[in-house]
């Protein structure tokens, strides 16, 4: 069957912008270069004023963008970085990257993201950073952690591949720690037709050590100052994401109107409704709900034409790659039972509110069978 509601949709948006991106492609291809030019310079000075700091490095991937940022902040074999369980496993393949041992606790339950309490009692003698991840779209509790990262020493470490334009205590999310990462692959709020990344700071030093890691430490052509690696957004990618830049705003806003739609018809459906921290503004990169019968309402769903995914079906302490980190099944609850639970519906700016209805009226019916 043909999904009637697919998951996303990237042919709506590249339909509606079209001629922008037209314009922005043969734009680079007349100038000739495709390599760290005016399109990458560009698009780090409007994302950096967008998010409120003073620096953005464009890079390879939002996985090199956690990697780089660690690195940048010294980070390397012996370290140890908390970050969440419950998360993209990208997270957590970008510490192991560094050489670094990634220690992994549980969330808060209400919200999926980083439960500062866990972060606090994990903190050792060889603890040189924590990753508060914005799940979801919707911002972790950064004024704890910071708190924590404070006491101990440690450098914050934002990782906002889902929540580009969410705010917390009145600044955009990148804007809080001392790096951050973003991520732009294409199904992101804002994102690129390929892989692409971003790291942003208000340090210049952090901003220049990650400039010289992205391409090989030079900071004069052939001369390596440091050991860096190649991770480099491309001047294609970055035309293309400062067309889609200038519209991110307007998407988010459609997917917080569809977000209340879903609030409003689910409310009393018995499912658990996605919860934000006060203080914060989400961008709804997700909507995401929960239910004890999770793989037969997806199967319901499914039946009926309306796609859902599973963000995340495992948490990574229980993935099979990383069971030498030495975490069993019940170590961290929150996670393990979000996992069995969440579900994610369709959700992005070109989707009419008739398919939010479509799907919301598919829930009610398997609710009351």
């Amino acid at each position: 069957m043909t999904d009637r509601v697919p998951f996303f949709d990237l042919k709506a948006q590249y339909h509606a912008i079209r001629d922008e991106l037209d314009i922005a492609i043969a734009r680079v291809l007349e100038r000739g270069t495709f390599i760290l030019g005016e399109e990458v310079a560009g698009f780090e000075q409007e994302f950096a004023a967008y998010c409120g700091v003073s620096y953005a490095a464009g890079v390879g991937s939002g996985t090199d963008a956690l990697q780089l940022a660690l690195r940048a902040c010294g980070i390397g074999p012996g370290d140890e970085v908390i970050t969440a369980s419950f998360t993209s496993v990208a997270t957590v393949a970008a510490i192991e990257l560094t050489g670094a041992r990634p220690v992994l606790v549980d969330i808060d339950p209400r919200h999926y993201t980083l439960d500062p309490e866990k972060v606090a009692a994990a903190v050792t003698p060889n603890t040189r950073a924590v990753i508060p991840v914005h799940l979801y779209g919707s911002p972790a509790d950064l004024e704890s952690t910071l708190a924590v990262a404070q006491q101990h020493n440690l450098r914050v470490v934002e990782d906002c591949a889902q929540a580009h334009g969410a705010m917390y205590r009145g600044k955009k999310a990148g804007a809080g720690g001392h790096i951050s990462a973003f991520s732009f692959y294409p199904t992101k709020n804002l994102g690129a037709y390929g892989d692409g990344g971003a790291v942003v700071t208000d340090d210049p030093a952090l901003a220049e050590h990650v400039r010289l890691l992205r391409q090989y430490g030079w900071r004069d052509r052939q001369v390596s100052t440091l050991k860096g690696l190649n991770s480099r957004l491309d001047e294609l990618q970055a035309a293309i994401l400062r067309v889609k830049l200038q519209h991110l705003d307007e998407w988010n806003a459609k997917r917080k109107q569809l977000a209340l739609r879903y609030q409003d018809l689910l409310r009393d459906t018995g499912l658990t409704l996605p919860s934000h921290l006060k203080h914060s503004l989400p961008v709804n990169h997700l909507y995401v709900v929960r239910s004890p019968e999770r793989d037969s309402l997806r199967a319901f769903l499914s039946d009926k034409g309306i796609q859902t995914l599973i963000h995340y079906p495992q948490p990574v302490h229980l993935q099979p790659a990383y069971s030498n980190l030495g975490y069993k099944p019940g170590s961290l609850p929150c996670s393990e039972a979000a996992a069995r639970e969440v579900l994610s519906l369709p959700l992005y700016p070109e989707m009419s509110e008739d398919m939010v209805e479509m799907v919301c009226r598919g829930i009610k019916e398997f609710m009351n069978t």
